[in-house]
């Protein structure tokens, strides 16, 4: 798969995992709910087997999303996060729609998983269903 990057005004998003800055990510997930207790090591890993989305304001990573997916039927949104300073942009929105429209994604149904942020991604589609999961 060809590495993909999207270019808005001195924003870039790419999937390109080397441009990832592992630090950065942490400290992004490290003030969300649902990774505050993420190690690095996991990160890395959870990187590994993911496609990476990179937000990056010049060369300085501001943001981070990922998806889980088998590229035919199903893909997993998630870890979703835009640095504090720049949230209120719509680079959150442009990320997920740069996600939702990737060329290897975008015929996959996808689901995710949130407590908080239903009415953001209602703007996409998603619609709140059961769910079922292995404790």
């Amino acid at each position: 798969m060809d590495q993909l990057e999207w270019e808005k005004e001195t924003y870039v998003i790419s999937d390109e995992k080397d441009k990832i800055d592992l630090e950065k990510v942490h400290q992004l997930l490290s003030q969300t709910y649902w990774a505050k207790d993420r190690t690095l090591t996991t990160i890395r890993k959870s990187m590994k087997h993911s496609v990476v989305f990179g937000v990056y304001d010049k060369n300085q990573q501001i943001g981070f999303g990922r998806v889980v997916s088998d590229y035919t039927v199903f893909s997993w949104l998630l870890d979703v996060v835009i640095d504090p300073s720049y949230q209120g942009k719509e680079i959150g929105s442009w990320l997920v729609k740069c996600i939702l429209n990737h060329p290897e994604l975008k015929e996959t149904k996808f689901a995710l998983a949130t407590k908080d942020a239903h009415a953001f991604y209602e703007k996409f589609n998603f619609e709140t269903d059961t769910c079922m999961r292995r404790k």
